[in-house]
């Protein structure tokens, strides 16, 4: 009775080995190759070989070492600027310190992301083999080695936004007074190509790298909070702005639910799909910088929030933003939302994104009143 159930088990193991044998083979076949071929060559080929092989190893494994090491990262970042003691509004004189004006919690927090990303931790995507990918593919559509990437450029996007709105809004006055230089650099420098490296196959194959340019937008952001401790640069802190700065917020987070739904619509083969850790850690990049630069929103509108009543509803925005950063997976899955065996981390970390952003909607509402 038994005997034809083990022996359709035999068959079945056996052509599981077959297929795992063939695929090694498969993939072992350059290697072996090549390997026939470096054997029946002199050491005048063989030598530029094995230093290119040397370069390569020494190179990935670089490569490997700064993407998958992440220095500094702290979701609870925000207590360490203690914005309810800072003295007064940016620009505004500080209360017995004759001559002295405060700075802006907001320059300061994105003056740090920044220094985050480009010397706290090493700048993955404009690495050469972070360009280069797996073999030609790029690493995004691969689920290696690219999460701490996905991460950066999610940070890099609310720098951006943020510089973009300190230009034309914040750091002026009404919109008429004269753009401040030291925020046209810093908007310029974080605008540029994020994946630049030093060297490059079209004229004039030299340029500056992209953490060389974020570095340059740290100096001058730096340079602007400098302006408003001598009393000297302009900090528009009016109710309009700040409804302007959060709808601009809301607008991108509602722009990063929208990628978020197209991936789940696109897949939904949960641990497998190679998509779903770089959109998942691109929004928590994102979400991790905007924890900060809200925060330090708040800060330098008090007077706003204080007075039109926001306090309360930004709090519950503040928790969603933290219980969001405790989403940490190991491994990202983007399974059928009903799925209990492979869940959809992008659902649930769209879901904080909606609340988030709801209630930054909220929060406009009320100053648009």
């Amino acid at each position: 009775m038994l005997d034809p159930i083990i022996a359709f088990f035999e068959r079945v193991f056996h052509a599981i080995g077959r297929g795992i044998g063939w695929v090694v083979a498969v993939l072992a076949w350059p290697f072996v190759a090549l390997g026939r071929w470096y054997r029946r060559r002199g050491w005048m080929v063989r030598l530029p070989v094995l230093v290119l092989l040397a370069a390569l190893v020494v190179g990935y494994g670089h490569f490997l070492f700064v993407a998958e090491r992440w220095t500094g990262w702290d979701p609870d970042y925000p207590a360490s600027y203690a914005f309810a003691e800072r003295p007064a509004s940016p620009g505004e004189p500080v209360t017995g310190d004759s001559g002295q004006c405060a700075s802006s919690a907001i320059v300061e927090v994105t003056h740090d992301l920044i220094d985050f990303n480009v010397n706290v931790n090493t700048w993955v995507p404009s690495h050469p083999l972070s360009k280069a990918g797996l073999f030609g593919l790029d690493w995004k559509y691969t689920p290696f080695l690219d999460n701490k990437a996905a991460f950066q450029l999610g940070i890099n996007q609310v720098v951006r936004r943020t510089t973009v709105e300190l230009v034309d809004r914040l750091g002026r006055v009404r919109g008429t007074s004269q753009i401040n230089q030291n925020l046209q650099d810093a908007r310029q420098a974080t605008s540029y190509d994020e994946d630049a490296w030093w060297l490059t196959f079209t004229p004039p194959f030299i340029q500056p790298s992209t953490p060389e340019r974020q570095r340059q937008a740290m100096r001058a952001l730096a340079g602007f909070n400098a302006e408003l401790a001598a009393c000297q640069g302009d900090f528009d802190a009016r109710a309009d702005n700040l409804l302007q700065f959060l709808d601009r917020i809301s607008g991108d987070i509602g722009s990063t639910s929208d990628i978020l739904r197209a991936q789940m619509e696109a897949s939904d083969l949960g641990w497998f799909d190679p998509r779903a850790d770089d959109r998942f850690w691109f929004t928590y990049g994102q979400l991790y910088a905007y924890y900060g630069i809200l925060q330090a929103t708040q800060s330098d509108f008090r007077e706003v929030y204080d007075d039109r009543r926001i306090v309360s509803v930004w709090d519950r925005a503040n928790r969603q933003l933290r219980s969001a950063l405790d989403m940490t997976p190991a491994i990202v899955s983007n399974g059928n939302e009903a799925s209990w065996i492979m869940p959809s981390h992008l659902a649930t970390m769209g879901f904080y994104l909606l609340r988030v952003r709801s209630n930054l909607v909220e929060m406009r509402d009320i100053l648009d009143r």
